[in-house]
């Protein structure tokens, strides 16, 4: 539902109960809504105290502060207003209920707002993408990785390469219109040269890890022989007992997996089954193919085992475990550190560790990093412009609109209406 007609409703702050509740309508009918049961409303985006009273019957249902920003400088681009109410939660359904109940009102869909807010103008698609990110982050990485997309920095990075291919097409436009007249001088090579430039600019943003790897966390997977130290190592790190600790062999017979925080970055840690030869029945051998393939799969690979590693593509930490056992405190060669899971000696090198081979897997600061829509939309751009190779003006004109296209897709000005249910509806109701 989203008839751009309606008036939407919702509660926009978190669930009562709480000191304050805030509430929010948007649309043709929000100010009529809002005189109806507060009476004359304070000028706009100046707050004032009303008795708040039930149209139907007269009744008070609160004393609230009250907020009115006409449309279109408001969050929603359209009328919009405001009730600070007491957060109580018949408070706040009364007032709501008594607002959905006028002309025109209906209770919000999930996300409508922020829609109304693309819609309307007020923000653009990779904004509303961040704000979606900053509304579950739950690291301090993830934090300002979002606050960096909410407030547009990511949007004004792709407005400015988008208005550099606008002004190549308006150059390749004016050779293919006007190239036959005298006045017209346009140096047909630099816009090749400039299209090149901009394309390894692209690139270079493609290279970057994507915005991805700081929500989910880097995949890190503890491996090594039955009884090597595994799942007791995979407790110290993540704080808890979350796997089984048994001195018997092949106790872990299948992957466990535990997301952890650690100094504002998320991580993926991954216990699996003792891999050796062969195991005991067809359980043990089922739970070393998910092991295989969990070190397969990693960014980061522990390797606990006294023999050699494997040949992973992932980085791999040999380790020496078990250093408060005799004869295990001196390191070995080619580990890259020993320590103990029962003592805590090392744990805190340990981590460092992890955090210094995953930084590389990690978008840093003052990198642009994009999600995996907004990368495929930068790639079908940078393609665009990368290609033209060709001396005819035609096939460069046409290479430029489509890297142009891409680059509106991105910022969501063109064709993102397919997309645009499945991302508000990850917003609560409110906003």
């Amino acid at each position: 539902m989203n008839d751009r007609a309606d008036t939407i409703v919702a509660l926009s702050s978190g669930r009562p109960p709480a000191a304050i509740a805030v509430l929010r309508a948007s649309g043709p009918a929000a100010i009529a809504a809002a005189q109806a049961i507060a009476g004359t409303l304070p000028p706009p985006r100046r707050a004032a105290l009303r008795t708040l009273r039930d149209p139907a019957d007269g009744s008070t249902l609160d004393r609230a502060l009250v907020l009115v920003f006409p449309g279109p400088r408001s969050a929603t681009g359209e009328d919009l207003v405001e009730f600070h109410v007491h957060g109580g939660r018949a408070v706040a359904a009364a007032v709501e209920g008594a607002l959905v109940a006028q002309a025109g009102c209906r209770a919000a869909a999930a996300g409508e707002f922020t829609r109304r807010a693309l819609e309307n103008g007020r923000i653009d698609l990779v904004e509303a993408e961040g704000l979606a990110d900053l509304l579950t982050a739950e690291t301090e990485s993830q934090r300002r990785r979002a606050l960096d997309a909410a407030e547009g920095h990511v949007s004004r990075r792709i407005g400015l390469w988008a208005d550099r291919v606008l002004g190549l097409s308006a150059r390749a436009e004016a050779i293919l219109d006007f190239g036959d007249e005298d006045d017209v001088a346009v140096d047909e090579a630099a816009i090749g040269r400039e299209a090149l430039a901009l394309a390894e600019e692209m690139a270079a943003v493609l290279d970057q890890p994507p915005v991805e790897r700081l929500h989910q966390g880097p995949l890190i997977a503890l491996a090594g022989p039955p009884n090597s130290g595994k799942s007791t190592t995979l407790n110290a790190l993540a704080g808890r007992d979350a796997a089984i600790v048994s001195p018997i062999p092949g106790t872990t017979r299948d992957r466990i997996e535990l997301a952890v925080v650690r100094e504002g970055r998320a991580y993926r840690l991954v216990d699996t089954a003792g891999l050796r030869s062969r195991g005991d029945d067809e359980i043990e051998e089922e739970g070393m193919a998910r092991a295989r393939l969990a070190v397969e799969a990693a960014d980061l690979l522990l390797w606990l085992g006294d023999e050699s590693p494997p040949e992973v593509a992932a980085t791999t930490l040999w380790l020496q475990p078990r250093s408060d056992l005799a004869g295990r405190s001196a390191l070995r060669p080619g580990r890259a550190l020993a320590f103990s899971a029962v003592t805590g000696e090392g744990l805190a090198e340990l981590w460092r560790l992890i955090a210094d081979r995953c930084s590389a897997l990690l978008p840093s600061e003052d990198d642009l990093a994009l999600n995996a829509r907004q990368r495929g939309c930068l790639r079908e751009a940078q393609r665009a412009l990368a290609d033209m190779e060709s001396s005819d003006m035609l096939v460069v004109a046409e290479h430029l609109r489509a890297a142009r296209y891409a680059l509106d897709r991105l910022l969501g000005r063109v064709g993102a209406e397919e997309m645009l249910d499945a991302l508000f509806g990850r917003f609560c109701i409110g906003k």
